[in-house]
């Protein structure tokens, strides 16, 4: 993958790998019968179509969010969130599935609809951080690769995440780590990845843990080896042995106290 280098470049990488996550979502839920899309997912306590309802609805706060970034206005907030949620789940499996494909491809156009300079200009503050446009796709795209990935997995237990989409969100897990991290003791990780490579520094703390985009020089710390969709999916709490690629390398407790520090989100 070509780094991303500013502002316009990322947004177009992202762009087109959240186009590219909405056509994998289609070809995805195309593969359930009808009957099937009442299935358990992953995430244990969601149905298939009650999966595609979040990335349905999720559609529909982020175009809130866009919208607000564009126009300067405040973030929106649970009270703009609620009524989206009520008619989500008030929605029968059917519709869920039918209406989130819809969602997704209209937040998609309303990010291609803006102007260079909307573009450029869009600002807003949403949980508690400045973000521009690529951040916010850059959130989006992890929601929803992790989620299609969620679904898919259901017909394919050796699911992956696409390696171009999981390298752009390597960026949102500094982040991730801060509000999900859940360690039991002190643990430094070195982490290095593939497709595409990058190398990284877990620092893990019941009293506060980081992930460093770039490690301390002279680290000995243990190291982890891993495609970057794998350690996307770890950080997620979508790495347990049934699904975990043999092109994973650590030491067998390392990786077992990462999976605990990671429960899942």
């Amino acid at each position: 993958m070509v780094p991303v280098t500013d502002d316009r470049s990322a947004q177009v990488a992202l762009s087109d790998a959240l186009r590219a996550s909405h056509r994998r979502l289609v070809d995805t839920l195309s593969a359930f019968a009808s009957d099937d899309v009442g299935r358990m997912a992953y995430t244990k306590d969601w149905t298939v179509a009650q999966v595609a309802s979040h990335l349905g609805s999720g559609a529909e706060t982020f175009l809130l969010f866009l919208g607000a970034g564009r126009d300067g206005t405040v973030a929106p907030g649970v009270e703009q969130f609620q009524p989206i949620w009520d008619r989500w789940n008030a929605k029968s499996a059917h519709e869920q599935v039918r209406d989130a494909l819809t969602a997704d491809a209209v937040f998609l156009d309303a990010v291609d609809a803006l102007g260079e300079q909307q573009q450029r200009d869009w600002r807003l503050q949403m949980f508690g951080t400045d973000r521009d446009l690529p951040g916010l796709l850059r959130m989006r795209l992890a929601e929803h690769v992790l989620h299609t990935w969620d679904i898919a997995v259901v017909l394919d237990v050796a699911a992956v995440l696409p390696g171009d989409a999981a390298g752009l969100v390597i960026e949102h897990l500094p982040m991730m780590v801060q509000y999900v991290a859940a360690p039991s003791a002190l643990l430094t990780v070195r982490v290095e990845t593939t497709d595409p490579a990058h190398e990284l520094e877990l620092s893990l703390d019941p009293a506060g843990s980081r992930l460093d985009l770039v490690p301390a020089e002279g680290n000995e710390a243990p190291v982890l080896r891993l495609p970057a969709e794998a350690f996307v999916r770890l950080v997620y709490g979508r790495l347990d042995p049934d699904h975990t690629p043999p092109t994973v390398s650590a030491d067998p407790e390392l990786l077992e106290a990462l999976r605990a520090t990671f429960p899942g989100v």
